[in-house]
């Protein structure tokens, strides 16, 4: 038997679509029913029917044509973790993916947050390097990122607290170049949660809106077991995570 579907009506239809959307079976281009056509669809009213659509514009997969109808858009990118983006960076100096950029850089030495303190072995209130970064696609936010970076590395890379776009590649491969220190180990995690107040201003979110969103942390030690860094990913509602691997025989 399957499981009952607890979600809102308008969620059920939004999900119904999203679904398609991210499968290919609604390709770019396509034309989504009119209000009254999915209210009529779905049996449910022109307020829950309009409540879905605007859920989907919001998620950046449809757009309104005035005079046409509501038109899908490419499957939005997929999230990318913090050591996908350091792979990406290794191989190609940047950590944007396909269709990617990159904004709102903002840096910095802050007090370290207690859950940041924890994860460094510090005090909470210690100071700590924190980088933020907005990644977007022709959809809107794909996800905010966080790198918390040791304060001890601000003399020699006075670039990590200015806040700007890094040239050259990213933090950890400045870090490198500069001390010779280097990533030999990560601890990458995936967690699941509702959206918190401070996740939505950060994925420029409506307060009060409710969300599933993605975590996706990171942590990179060098030979010695220090850590290097720690990446926080908060990927945008709607966002799916896509990994590829060879399959052994």
């Amino acid at each position: 038997m399957d499981r009952a579907d607890n979600r809102a009506p308008y969620e059920r239809i939004a999900g119904f679509y999203r679904d398609q959307i991210s499968s290919g079976e609604l390709p770019p281009g396509a034309l989504l029913p009119s209000i009254r056509g999915m209210s009529d669809q779905w049996e449910v009213s022109t307020a829950t029917a309009d409540r879905a659509m605007k859920l989907l514009r919001d998620e950046g997969l449809v757009r309104g044509i005035p005079g046409i109808g509501t038109e899908v858009l490419g499957p939005p990118v997929s999230l990318s973790s913090g050591a996908e983006r350091h792979d990406r960076s290794s191989r190609t100096k940047s950590s944007w993916g396909a269709g990617e950029k990159s904004s709102s850089h903002t840096a910095g030495i802050v007090p370290a947050p207690p859950a940041v303190a924890i994860v460094f072995g510090i005090e909470p209130g210690d100071d700590v390097i924190r980088r933020s970064r907005v990644y977007r696609d022709g959809h809107g936010i794909v996800s905010h990122s966080t790198s918390w970076i040791p304060a001890e590395f601000a003399p020699a890379l006075p670039d990590l607290v200015r806040s700007k776009r890094l040239k050259g590649g990213l933090s950890l491969d400045l870090i490198a170049q500069a001390t010779g220190r280097t990533v030999v180990r990560r601890i990458d995690e995936e967690t699941a949660r509702l959206a918190t107040v401070e996740d939505l201003e950060l994925l420029e979110l409506e307060h009060g809106t409710v969300a599933a969103i993605l975590v996706l942390t990171a942590r990179f030690f060098d030979a010695d077991g220090q850590l290097l860094e720690y990446g926080v990913d908060l990927g945008a509602p709607g966002r799916t995570r896509m990994t590829t691997s060879a399959v052994v025989r």
